[in-house]
Parts: structure tokens; C-alpha cells; sequence
């Protein structure tokens, strides 16, 4: 969900509220790490992420560590304190998952910014959670080598939070999320221990796998401050298709199609007529050019032109019509097109979403959401991460119909409620890349049952037995 903010808390007040000592804390915090690692803030640019935002005024201490020593020390002093915890890397989310809390700590992983290693040969690195994503990629091309995730806020977001919320983006059709590219972890426990989990070889079976448990567990568990990744090597050639379709149903049978040929291609990105429309709204473009739906498709590899030609006999049969995209700057542009914004038009209050389904259920959600749109009055698009059935529809509303509250109107969340039990039932999920965070909560019982989540709580309790780390989030 997008555009919404976080309730103040309600009900009587403890009588040892953690707002109430964060003075004394953030003196003991400042004794231990600096006076420059330690403020008591209420700058905007820290009281949440690209969609939740704290109550007005919540006031709480930010924490920003140059070094691993800073985080450990962080934590043993909110551990003895009962204070909560906020880990935080850039704050690009779009779930809540990093929303103060009052007279908590918001711990800032941004410093921890170095690249340790780089190995050509094992096809690794090494590197701390502030690393931002797109500079680990920039500089393993300079070996010859790539990091595949890739999530839309890739110039920004940092290796910390995209393992926290298990991020995804436009490669993961051949390349997966991050889990995938995630070896081993370097993290602190709420009382300030610090743990190795994972291998560096690319096999390894000792012990339970608590690497791919961390991952996605949105700082509840752990704070994450150094990860091993795989690194790739770059491939031999990149080809990028543009693919008009008459329906998006057409579009989404083509997905199928792909999915059945000897085809995979390393990025495959549905948008729908609205979408289309509003790209060019926004960006002044002509994208839409009367197209109903469009794959963007990117092909690497070897055999690139046969590739090429198996993708273009297999769209032709979903009635599409196919492009190759000569130019590298063109095909650049139109990337960009698609990670750019698609607010565009009048004024009007959105509601995004995240859902995922099996690709094969493809026809039958597009299908679903232009029916809800209907249903509810709403404005219903889509763009997706076709290839791996990870939808991000948007609804939306004029400005005029908006809640006098502040809050989404009724109306889109009464769609976006729908919207996400057809993707459950299509057996699909509730959150394809975003997490969970705050968001998304009252959703959970839909897809896991009491018993799941007892036993997710109770794996949290031995990790974190005080509930100090992002409580309130994920589970």
C-alpha cells in the first residue's frame, strides 16, 4: 500500500513508556558512540518509507553507527533499556517496515557503506548493509562480473534492506530475488551478539539454513550488517524486444507462452493500457501509441539471435507484434520509462499494491482487476513483473474523492481488499517483494494459519526474547 500513516498509539499509557527515558538513553548511546552518531530528531526524512509515515511529532533517537562495534554496542543498550528498534537502510520501502516508533531508536545502517572484497574467481563479494545496490553492481562490472537483483529503487536502495524485505526486481524471472544471491550473512542479535551464518562456497548444508531464515525477516530478527553475494558474469550479449498486444489478456497468454519455449528471457515486464497511458501523462512520452498492452522484454546470453527468433514465433501465436530494439539508447530510454513514475494526469489519490500469483494465472488477475476496478468505481492498472507473476496494480481515485481524514478512500480499500483475495485464491500471496512491514498485516491470516505464525513468534522470541527489534512489523 502507498500514501498512508501510521496510527499514534491508543489505549493507557504504560507507566514506563520508552518516550518517556529516551533523554537517558540517547546519553548513554552518545557515551558509547559519539556525539556525531547520535541524534534526537524528528527530521522527516527518517520518520518512515516511501509509504508509511509516523504520527506527527513522534519524537525518537537517531542512530547512525560508523561500524559494526556501533551497531553491537546500539543494541546492547537498548536490549538493557527495553528500547525498540527500527533498522533502517535507505528508506526506499513501500510496506512500513521502517517507521519510528515513539521513544525508540531508529538505527541508520547508511554508514556502513564499504565494499570488502570482491573475488573473480569464487564470484563473490563481500559487503557491508549500506552498500547501495546499484554501486555494488557498478563496481563488479569492472571485474567482468554483475549483481543480479535489481529492484526499482536500485540507485538508492541498499543491500541491508533489500535482504530485509527479500527484495525482488526486473531480473528475477531468470535470476530470482535475493535470497538467491545471498551466500552468507554477517548479524547482530537484539543483545548486541554477533553471528555468521551461511558459507562463502556455493555449496554447504551444515546446520539449519538460518541465511534464507533472516532473509525477508524485515529487521524483526536480526540487524543484517554485512552480507556474501553471488556475482555473475556479465553475459556476452543483451537484446532488448518491445511486444504490442491488441488485449492484455493476449499479452498475459504470451507470458504463458514463453514460459513453454526454450526461451528465458532476463527480464519480461507487462503494462497494461493504463499504465501506458500513464507513463506518457507523466513523462510526455508516446509509449501507448493505441496499444491495449506491451511486453518489454530483455534477452542476454548466448545465441542471442536465436533466442530472438523463438520469442518472436512464440508472441506472434498470442497476436503479438514484435520489435528489436537496435538502439542501445532507445532500448535504455524505454527501461527507463519503465522504472520511472506513472502518476500522471489530473491529480488523483493512489493506492499501490503488490501481489503475486503463479504466472500460468496471469489472464485470469488481469482479467480479475479490471472487474474490481468496476465493482468498486475505481481506476484499475497494472504493471508486472510478468515472467515471475508479480503484479504492482495501481488504484486509484480524482483528488476530489479523497477521505477528509487523510486516509485512502473507502472505496480503494475496499478494492484493494478484493484485489488481494483473488491472488490468494489464484495461489498466489498477499506480497510478491514490498514485505509486510505495517501494511500489510491484517492480511496475514489469510495466508498463514495460527499454527505458522505461532511458530513464527516463537522463533522471534528466541532471537529477540525482549521483542526490541521492529516490533510491531512482519509477524
Amino acid at each position: 500500500m502507498t500514501s498512508t500513516t501510521e496510527p499514534p498509539l491508543v489505549g493507557p499509557a504504560p507507566a514506563d513508556r520508552p518516550e518517556d527515558r529516551l533523554d537517558e538513553v540517547v546519553a548513554r548511546l552518545r557515551a558509547a558512540l559519539g556525539e556525531d552518531a547520535v541524534t534526537t530528531t524528528t527530521d522527516p526524512a527518517y520518520t518512515g518509507d516511501r509509504a508509511v509515515q509516523a504520527a506527527p511529532g513522534t519524537r525518537f533517537a537517531l542512530v547512525r553507527p560508523g561500524d559494526v562495534d556501533g551497531v553491537r554496542a546500539t543494541l546492547r543498550i537498548a536490549t538493557e533499556t527495553r528500547t525498540p528498534v527500527v533498522p533502517r537502510g535507505a528508506g526506499s520501502g513501500l510496506s512500513g517496515g521502517a517507521v519510528p516508533l515513539p521513544g525508540g531508536i531508529v538505527l541508520g545502517l547508511e554508514r556502513l557503506d564499504r565494499i570488502r572484497e570482491i573475488d573473480v574467481v569464487d564470484g563473490v563479494a563481500v559487503v557491508e548493509a549500506g552498500v547501495i545496490t546499484a554501486d555494488l553492481d557498478a563496481a563488479a562490472r569492472e571485474h567482468g562480473l554483475f549483481y543480479a537483483p535489481d529492484p526499482a529503487s536500485v540507485r538508492i536502495s541498499s543491500i541491508g534492506g533489500n535482504i530485509a524485505t527479500n527484495a525482488g526486481g526486473l531480473h528475477c524471472a531468470k535470476y530470482g530475488v535475493t535470497r538467491e544471491s545471498v551466500l552468507a550473512l554477517e548479524v547482530v542479535l537484539a543483545d548486541g551478539t554477533l553471528v555468521r551464518t551461511g558459507h562463502r562456497s556455493i555449496k554447504g548444508v551444515t546446520g539449519l539454513d538460518l541465511t534464507q531464515l533472516l532473509i525477508g525477516s524485515e529487521g524483526t530478527l536480526a540487524v543484517t550488517v554485512g552480507a556474501t553475494v553471488c556475482l555473475r558474469p556479465l553475459p556476452v550479449a543483451r537484446r532488448t524486444v518491445l511486444a504490442r498486444f491488441p488485449t492484455v489478456a493476449d499479452a498475459a497468454h504470451g507470458v504463458g507462452g514463453i514460459a513453454r519455449s526454450p526461451v528465458r528471457p532476463a527480464a519480461t515486464e507487462l503494462l497494461d493500457a493504463g499504465t501506458l497511458e500513464d507513463i506518457d501523462l507523466a513523462q510526455g512520452t508516446r509509449l501507448a501509441h493505441g496499444t491495449e498492452a506491451i511486453l518489454l522484454l530483455e534477452l542476454d546470453g548466448y545465441g542471442i539471435e536465436e533466442q530472438t527468433a523463438d520469442l518472436e514465433r512464440v508472441l506472434a501465436r498470442a497476436r503479438g507484434t514484435t520489435r528489436v530494439i537496435a538502439d542501445e539508447d532507445e532500448a535504455e530510454h524505454l527501461w527507463e520509462l519503465r522504472r520511472s513514475g506513472r502518476q500522471g494526469g489530473p491529480p488523483r489519490v493512489h493506492l499501490g499494491e503488490d501481489i503475486a500469483v503463479p504466472a500460468s494465472r496471469l489472464p485470469e488477475v488481469f482479467e480479475a482487476l479490471a472487474r474490481i476496478g468496476e465493482t468498486h468505481g475505481v481506476r484499475a492498472t497494472a504493471l508486472a513483473h510478468a515472467g515471475d507473476g508479480n503484479l504492482h496494480p495501481s488504484l486509484s481515485l480524482p483528488i476530489d474523492e479523497a477521505d477528509a481524514t487523510g486516509g485512502p478512500p473507502p472505496a480503494l480499500l475496499a478494492a484493494a481488499d478484493e484485489l488481494v483475495r483473488t491472488a490468494l485464491a489464484l495461489g498466489g500471496t498477499i506480497s510478491g517483494e514490498h514485505g509486510i512491514g505495517t501494511a500489510k498485516q491484517h492480511w496475514l491470516p489469510l495466508e498463514l494459519s495460527e499454527t505458522s505464525r505461532a511458530l513464527q513468534h516463537d522463533i522471534k522470541h528466541v532471537l529477540d526474547p525482549h521483542g526490541i527489534l521492529n516490533p510491531g512489523r512482519a509477524l
